[in-house]
């Protein structure tokens, strides 16, 4: 038979268990709020770094048409390009249709008819970058900047070059020069299908339009321009290329845990024995866009800092594969 002190040592002793239950619940939140804090900074962050690469990028590429394209009568690509044909020809009957004006009737209308079909940060920054460069296009007009060369292929060497990287800031940082890239991606989130070959289409004609009424001689140029800053383009931004990750670890299920609740590409896990130490070991292979392999190798060292990863260069890859939406 229970007697009331046996009762009272049983009523305190779970007093003392739901205590330390709770304080084991504390430092959970705490933690909590640690994730929530640094989830905070690292979104500043990126934010800062996004305005930053926009600012600098929206300057580079007035400044390039100012003191570049204007000068050599050049034709750059996208709705830019189109806006200085539209600026071009209203010169022509004696309407004065600026390009920093055209900029922004042009990327308005299309930035409004995307803005529930993308990523709403990459619209946001993205019309930032235009409102910039058409500030800081007819600030440029009004100074009066003179080209630093008088030689046509100089201009559209260091033109093309310097175009070219200030579209590749814009895109490293997380986003655009607008236009043409609103419509891709709005198309490409609806249908899955993308219209690249269209636009290019689109932007052969409106050089042919610009041939056909400003000489040959300048469409040549102005492919050549085009050229350039695509080029420069590729080298400085790798969105698009391939990385094959191979991860060795002794803890596999919290590698690969962590990994799927953050990533959405495949990955494959074979054992395997250390040649020197016939300790037993997993290997996981995957393969990812190359600008994901610092966050991913940062994640597998959070789960095991003694995992080795080998990062290996993607040739070709045959079947699906996930990227994620830019912004």
């Amino acid at each position: 038979m229970q007697t009331d002190r046996d009762s009272k040592d049983t009523s305190v002793s779970k007093k003392k268990n739901i205590g330390k239950e709770g304080h084991a619940h504390l430092p959970n939140l705490g933690e909590e709020f640690e994730k929530l804090r640094r989830l905070r900074r690292i979104a500043f962050v990126r934010n800062l770094i996004t305005a930053s690469s926009v600012f600098l990028s929206a300057l580079l590429q007035a400044f390039t048409i100012r003191a570049f394209v204007t000068p050599a009568n050049l034709l750059s690509s996208g709705f830019t390009g189109l806006a200085i044909l539209i600026d071009r020809i209203t010169s022509l009957v004696g309407f004065s249709f600026p390009t920093f004006v055209g900029m922004l009737a042009l990327n308005i209308p299309v930035a409004a008819i995307c803005w529930r079909s993308i990523n709403r940060r990459f619209v946001l920054f993205s019309m930032a970058q235009v409102f910039l460069s058409s500030f800081f296009l007819r600030t440029f007009t009004e100074m009066h900047i003179l080209p630093p060369f008088h030689n046509i292929l100089l201009e559209v060497v260091f033109g093309g070059f310097l175009y070219g990287l200030s579209i590749a800031l814009a895109l490293k940082g997380g986003a655009s020069t607008a236009g043409t890239d609103f419509i891709s991606l709005m198309v490409s989130n609806r249908t899955g299908h993308s219209i690249w070959g269209l636009i290019f289409a689109g932007n052969c004609a409106v050089i042919c339009i610009f041939g056909a009424m400003f000489g040959w001689d300048l469409a040549a140029y102005s492919i050549i321009f085009q050229f350039i800053s695509t080029k420069t383009i590729e080298t400085f931004y790798h969105r698009y290329d391939r990385m094959t990750l191979q991860i060795t670890t002794s803890k596999p299920k919290q590698v690969l845990e962590a990994y799927s609740m953050q990533y959405r590409h495949g990955s494959s896990c074979i054992e395997a024995t250390g040649g020197y130490s016939g300790n037993k070991y997993w290997l996981i292979s995957t393969v990812v866009s190359s600008y994901e392999v610092g966050d991913i190798v940062a994640l597998v060292r959070t789960q095991d800092e003694r995992a080795v990863i080998n990062v290996l260069r993607t040739e070709d890859f045959y079947g699906g594969f996930y990227r994620d939406p830019i912004g």
